[in-house]
């Protein structure tokens, strides 16, 4: 078999399994309120939700971070860390700088086997060290040559309060060679080659687990610079930032051979096919359509038809877009589209817009599939950012965090600059295979599990809550904003005490009401009945002994389904 053939079967395994996170990126002209702000959902089948916390501040002699892969815990390398960290609350760092990611695999030869760091890994270290998004872009460039990058291909978004950047990196494989002086074998290939391309303000991105990266601006020093001029890192000017030997490795490797032009990040490095349009790019086609009305243009690109036609890395969007805008938009199961996962059968009598695994399927020797949408079952956790400029930066930085289903989950906010993170949320409190009855990951799918089951019946409760929750915190924030900054101005350490009490407290408070709405939509709706209530009190009949049962009916198009499927069986006879 040729490259060609083995990368092109090894991208379709990829999507077979699919690393289903969703990304959107929007700059501070673009936002409601001047913020930049990214979301991230860390879609995974074996994955537990809870909130990382890393302490800031001076480091002991000879500390160093203890590198994982993600992917199975595996120990890769231990990294030596500087005097000075960052504090880190989830994915956004005390100086706002905040981070996401999709998977998006690409040429499977590529991955170093005997990498240091992955992508995780990346993320985590650039928060500590980076004070700014351009920071990190270096940061994470630097370690994945010096330790070796271990993942596959991952697009990254970076945030600080005044930039936003989309920066896509792929290793460079396993090339072993022996060294006869050290008596030493390694890899001669060790490092990254990647691109990373700054947002323009005023407009929008996202990203879903395929490169989205083309073309770009070769260096000039004015407008695009390569790794091995990082001192011009900071120019305002520089909008593209790229590993030296991106186009040159392509070249090496036989992915390309034309001219420097030409050559596309993600054409070269993770060639698109029908997989990586319908189950990764119609996410993304599905966030932009909501807001720029042009998009009806790029419809077939997304759905896999016309693959020739591709949608641009950003659009600007028609309304200046707030926290609750991102947030609706990670609930996406393209409702209000042809291809709404509600309204087909597959759904059930109850509409559910959920489909298991795996995500495609054989009947009759054809291949069929699900599709893929931004909300999504197996999500351990998900956020979105806000890195604010016109305020101090333990203020300016929330990370909105909710555990679980995008769909059910609710986003609670959590300053950057708090001390602690609430202890229903806290990194080992329970595990994908340890059940604790108060952690706030176990709670949620308890409400969620409970909800498939009969979803167009129960969402509406789950609905009722969610939004009660959600929109008191985003009433409470301009308060608590303001009340901190008086604090700040006179005692910067009181105001970090104060949004902690606020963000623990709301935590702890929202993981106790959706214990009570687990309780109360389990009494409501037990064994497929329906018990009748007013505002959260159930009724009775008029001794006050029993409640008042309804007894919900399939719907008409199902119950024809099961005729058509099984003739006279049930019918009824005189």
């Amino acid at each position: 078999m040729t490259k060609k053939i083995i990368s092109i079967l090894s991208i379709l395994l990829v999507f077979s399994n699919l690393y289903p996170c969703t990304s959107y990126l929007v700059t501070p002209g673009a936002s409601a309120d001047g913020s930049s702000m990214i979301s991230y959902a860390a879609d995974s089948h074996i994955r537990y939700g809870e909130l990382y916390f890393f302490e800031g501040g001076q480091k002991e002699p000879g500390s160093s971070f203890q590198v994982y892969y993600r992917g199975s815990h595996k120990p890769l390398a231990k990294i030596p860390l500087p005097e000075k960290t960052y504090q880190v609350i989830g994915y956004i760092n005390e100086k706002q700088v905040a981070i996401g990611e999709t998977t998006f695999g690409g040429h499977s030869e590529l991955k170093d086997t005997m990498g240091g760091i992955d992508y995780t890994g990346l993320m985590q270290l650039a928060l500590m060290l980076a004070p700014t998004a351009r920071d990190a872009i270096k940061v994470i460039g630097e370690l994945a040559n010096e330790y070796g990058y271990y993942s596959s291909g991952e697009s990254f978004s970076i945030a600080d309060p005044n930039e936003v950047w989309i920066m896509e990196i792929i290793g460079k494989g396993t090339s072993l060679k022996h060294d006869s002086i050290t008596s030493k074998t390694y890899n001669e290939n060790k490092g990254a080659v990647w691109v990373a391309m700054k947002i323009p303000d005023g407009f929008i991105s996202a990203h879903a687990n395929h490169a989205r990266i083309t073309t770009f601006p070769k260096t000039d020093g004015k407008i695009s610079i390569t790794n091995k001029e990082f001192d011009k890192l900071h120019n305002p000017d520089i909008q593209v930032i790229y590993a030296h030997d991106v186009i040159d490795f392509a070249r090496k490797s036989e992915y390309f051979n034309g001219n420097d032009d030409e050559f596309s990040f993600s054409d070269v490095y993770a060639p698109l096919d029908f997989g990586a349009a319908r189950f990764c790019e119609a996410r993304v086609w599905s966030m932009f359509n909501k807001v720029n009305s042009e998009m009806d243009q790029y419809m077939d690109y997304a759905m896999g038809f016309d693959l020739s036609n591709r949608m641009p890395l950003w659009v600007k969007p028609e309304k200046k877009l707030s926290v609750e805008d991102l947030i609706n938009f990670k609930r996406d199961y393209l409702q209000g589209t042809d291809f709404d996962l509600s309204q087909d059968i597959g759904g059930g009598p109850w509409s559910m817009p959920y489909r298991w695994r795996p995500l495609t399927w054989e009947v009759d020797g054809k291949t069929y599939f699900h599709e893929r949408t931004t909300a999504t079952q197996q999500t351990a956790f998900s956020f979105i950012t806000q890195s604010r400029k016109d305020l101090p930066d333990p203020i300016g930085g929330i990370i909105w965090f909710g555990v679980d289903d995008t769909n059910t989950t609710v986003y609670i906010p959590m300053y950057a600059g708090i001390n602690k993170v609430p202890g229903s949320f806290k990194e080992g409190f329970g595990s994908i295979i340890d059940y604790e009855e108060d952690a706030a990951f176990w709670v949620f799918n308890k409400v969620s599990h409970f909800t498939y089951l009969r979803y167009s019946l129960t969402i509406g409760d789950v609905r009722k809550v969610q939004q009660e929750l959600e929109n008191s915190f985003r009433e409470f924030v301009p308060s608590i904003d303001k009340a901190a900054l008086d604090l700040y101005n006179k005692d910067p350490e009181l105001a970090g005490e104060f949004l902690t009490n606020f963000s623990v407290s709301m935590g702890d408070y929202t993981v106790e009401r959706w214990e009570d709405l687990f309780q109360f939509i389990m009494v409501k709706y037990l064994d497929g009945n329906i018990k009748k209530e007013e505002n959260g009190t159930f009724l009775t009949n008029q001794w006050g002994k029993y409640p008042i049962v309804e007894h919900p009916e399939y719907p008409e198009w199902w119950l024809k389904t099961i005729v058509e499927l099984t003739g006279d069986r049930y019918l009824y006879r005189e």
